[in-house]
């Protein structure tokens, strides 16, 4: 039996011989480099396809482009992310870049700095830290070896840009429904943030704060009542636990993520309670797995695709230019009303 070896890689020198043009003209085809006439690109292009020619990624790395984008998601589990992987994807569907993506671990300091020094090692172009929990130093440090957008925290940053929401408007946005709709002992379930340098900045910490602050301007500092656990599943249903163990059981929670209303759904059936009679629930991010008709989650809507898409507009202009001003773009949320919420049971 022969043994088996392995075919040859195509070269920039086959595909130049194949088409009847230099390597130099091959070569400005694959930059989109100006002085090639649009037929020999087309002539050249076809070479690629017919031969199955792949540019190597380190030889490009050498040339001073990879053309891939690292994105470092901490928990694939969770359904809001995707949302922002597709805004940006699309953004990215016309040009010559392709995503990679690393899971950083949820709340995982340790597993998120191995992904992103695996992706500058790597000699990535850009990089997108999608809720990232390392501390602002950190984020800086990478920033300053290539060029990133962090997308979920708030704060400015001199070098590296921003995507995030006005989560203190969202909060408000679901008290001010519920508050609307009779309730008044609304209760929160917020994921606990451990290190105080990243009180000012996360996402989870803005949400508890809005929470805090609507529920004051309506008049209900008395009714505040905070679960801390995490954004989770589990978090929801450990947080919905501790909620209904408590000495008056709230009318209506708002959890601080989809993931977490999912939590508090199996903990509110588990203990018999009926959905939007018995309490009512609200979430945020407006998944997919919200708008399922069995599910029917009254949520905040944040755009996950416009996140996404603005997060890669910034990176791929941060690339061509690494040393502009750094942008923070901050989106407006907006409610989305459906079946698990609704006024609170008659006494």
């Amino acid at each position: 039996m022969q043994p088996h070896t392995q075919a040859r890689r195509v070269t920039i020198v086959d595909v130049a011989a194949h088409a009847q043009v230099s390597t130099t003209t091959v070569s400005k085809v694959l930059r989109h480099a100006y002085g090639t006439s649009a037929a020999t690109r087309e002539k050249v292009q076809r070479s690629i396809a017919e031969l199955g020619y792949r540019p190597s990624a380190g030889a490009r790395g050498m040339r001073g482009r990879t053309y891939t984008i690292g994105v470092m998601l901490p928990d694939i589990r969770n359904p809001f992310f995707p949302d922002i992987l597709d805004g940006l994807t699309e953004a990215l569907h016309d040009t010559d870049y392709q995503v990679l993506l690393g899971p950083g671990g949820c709340n995982d300091e340790p597993a998120e700095a191995r992904v992103t020094e695996a992706m500058v090692d790597r000699g990535m172009d850009g990089m997108i830290l999608v809720a990232p929990v390392s501390a602002r130093p950190r984020l800086e440090q990478i920033a300053r070896t290539v060029p990133t957008v962090v997308v979920g925290p708030h704060g400015n940053s001199a070098v590296y840009d921003t995507v995030s929401d006005d989560d203190t408007h969202g909060a408000a946005l679901v008290v001010d429904h519920l508050v609307g709709l009779g309730h008044r002992r609304i209760a929160h379930i917020e994921h606990a943030e451990t290190d105080p340098t990243r009180l000012a900045d996360m996402p989870n910490a803005i949400r508890a704060r809005g929470y805090r602050r609507a529920m004051r301007a309506h008049g209900l500092g008395d009714e505040i009542t905070i679960a801390s656990t995490t954004y989770t599943q589990e978090g929801g249903l450990l947080g919905a636990r501790q909620l209904l163990a408590g000495p008056r059981r709230p009318t209506a929670v708002f959890a601080g993520a989809d993931v977490v209303a999912l939590g508090v759904l199996e903990a509110l059936d588990e203990a018999g309670l009926s959905v939007p009679g018995d309490i009512s629930v609200a979430g945020y991010d407006n998944t997919t797995i919200a708008a399922l008709r069995p599910i029917s989650l009254t949520s905040v809507d944040q755009a996950g695709r416009q996140i996404g898409a603005e997060a890669a507009r910034l990176l791929l202009s941060r690339i061509a230019d690494p040393e502009r001003a750094s942008t923070h773009v901050k989106l407006s949320p907006t409610l989305i009303t459906r079946r698990t919420t609704a006024p609170p049971p008659a006494v």
